[in-house]
């Protein structure tokens, strides 16, 4: 039996909000769950300060303090203060001026190494500079100078120091941590409340001098004995931007320290993982725990050693190839002399691996490309999901398919043939890391098309990945490849692809 409603009934119902308003009840005002149709993230996903670290990509180490005039890598702790003596007032703003020269972001400055000796004027031991051997080094300050240096230059900046401390006579009780660690870290904390990172490395227990020769510590659980989850939490109350390194478990040492990650290398990784798989991360690990590779710019040790040569331009830029552009961070070291400054031959070197980024990886060809891709999300209230946002520039715009589908193409075409040598890829990791598996073909006729570097594991990308068209990251600027068209194949997604830039160069 069909239902007639009568015209003052639905006029009556349509009234009714009104009238309920009039009475004075509230009027609940309707709201969609997603207006902006943003994709569901793809967990775990990165804090805000690891994703400010990350876009740091690349920067320097500076290790330099006692084992410089020793000539010691690690020094046992008994080293008489006042053989640390500067034949200059040390210069970290020149450290940081090469650094920049390079193309670095910013630079992470070693002021406690496994011997105990503190860079600046401690109240935790009197195994630091105040004790100097001249005035040069009793006048150091090199947390105060380098923060300073930094934020003049507009860089990032960091600090390195050593849970582990060969000198400490503390080193293995409670008393050590809180008496010493603890407040070292709180007194380089109170440098800058803008630093980006703290460099905890994990070497820890064995010979040293620990106030006698005769004492001898095992090796420690470190993630309790330092009391990591309340360090963390402090060091953020105060710099909230500071990730963790290492020890800490805000990101990982790649593990290998020749400047390379691996090719499949997810910034997912449990952080009781242990340092066995670092190169290439966990598809399934539980934390967002990115990759940092350490690597040496000079021949001999992290410290300067009279006689060490400085690597190439091209060999450097092969290291930047195979971290930054393998979804990791490069913290390239090169270490300052007795003098307290850069040797000529590093300022020189730096130079020129600044003028091989920008001659190779600045003129972004995409960006005169028409981009065509063959699904795109549906647009949200003031948000689109179009090729074009892959192109303009904006790290907060991003292309991205719908929900469920998990492989795409990307085509580039041009209006002439193009020399083409590298592809960047970069992610948007606020979502998750998520792309699996994907191919760069090339073509002069949008036909007829060839895979490009196929000898290379074109699996994730992740904040960034950079591939040379021609395979070898050793000599990526030869053989350079000219096409028409340019495409790109993600082959699988942990869900709907997300890439928020493609150039190509």
């Amino acid at each position: 039996m069909k239902k007639f409603y009568s015209f003052s009934l639905l006029a009556g119902l349509a009234l009714a909000p009104y009238t309920a308003q009039a009475q004075g009840l509230p009027l609940v005002q309707q709201s969609l769950p997603n207006p902006t149709n943003e994709p569901t993230a793809v967990f775990p996903i990165p804090e805000e300060r690891q994703i400010l670290w990350q876009e740091t990509e690349f920067y320097a180490f500076f290790h330099y303090g006692m084992n410089t005039y020793t000539g010691l890598e690690w020094g046992m702790g008994n080293e008489s203060e006042s053989i640390f003596a500067p034949t200059a007032p040390p210069n970290p703003r020149q450290w940081l001026e090469a650094a920049q020269s390079a193309g670095m972001r910013g630079g992470i400055a070693v002021v406690k190494h496994h011997d105990g000796f503190c860079l600046w004027p401690t109240k935790t031991t009197t195994h630091n500079v105040t004790n100097a051997g001249n005035e040069n080094g009793r006048s150091t300050n090199i947390p105060r100078d380098f923060a300073d240096a930094a934020r003049a230059l507009n860089m990032k900046y960091g600090f390195y120091v050593s849970p582990w401390d060969r000198n400490s006579s503390l080193y293995g009780t409670p008393q050590y941590v809180n008496d010493v660690f603890l407040r070292q870290c709180a007194e380089l904390a109170d440098y800058g409340s803008d630093q980006f990172e703290m460099w905890f490395d994990g070497a820890n227990g064995g010979d040293g001098y620990y106030g006698n020769p005769t004492k001898s510590v095992r090796q420690i659980d470190r993630d309790i004995y330092y009391d990591i989850p309340n360090l963390r939490d402090s060091v953020h109350k105060v710099a909230p931007n500071c990730v963790m390194w290492g020890v800490g478990g805000e990101a990982r040492w790649i593990g290998n320290e020749q400047g390379w990650a691996g090719n499949t290398n997810w910034s997912t990784q449990d952080r009781e993982a242990g340092e066995s798989n670092n190169m290439y991360g966990d598809i399934n690990g539980f934390h967002w725990n990115p990759g940092e590779s350490d690597a040496k710019a000079t021949t001999l040790g992290w410290f300067w050693h009279d006689g060490e040569d400085i690597l190439s331009a091209e060999r450097l830029f092969q290291m930047y190839l195979e971290t930054v552009g393998r979804n990791a961070t490069l913290i390239l070291n090169i270490p300052p002399d007795k003098s307290g400054s850069l040797p000529p031959a590093t300022v020189t070197r730096m130079r020129e691996m600044g003028d091989m980024l920008k001659a190779r990886l600045s003129n972004d060809l995409a960006r005169t490309a028409t981009i065509t891709v063959n699904e795109e999300r549906t647009a949200g209230t003031g948000r689109t999901y179009t090729a074009q946002n892959l192109t303009d520039g904006d790290k907060t715009t991003y292309w991205a398919t719908q929900d469920g589908t998990t492989t795409a193409e990307i085509v580039l075409e041009w209006t002439a043939p193009q020399t083409l040598r590298y592809v960047d890829l970069m992610e948007y990791i606020r979502k998750g890391q998520r792309i699996k598996r994907f191919t760069i073909e090339t073509s002069t006729d949008g036909t007829s098309w060839t895979r490009r570097a196929s000898n290379i594991e074109t699996t994730t990308v992740g904040y960034k990945r950079i591939i040379p068209l021609n395979g070898n990251t050793a000599n990526s600027y030869a053989n350079p490849v000219t096409a028409k068209y340019l495409r790109i194949k993600i082959l699988d997604s942990k869900a709907c692809p997300l890439l928020h830039t493609l150039s190509v160069y």
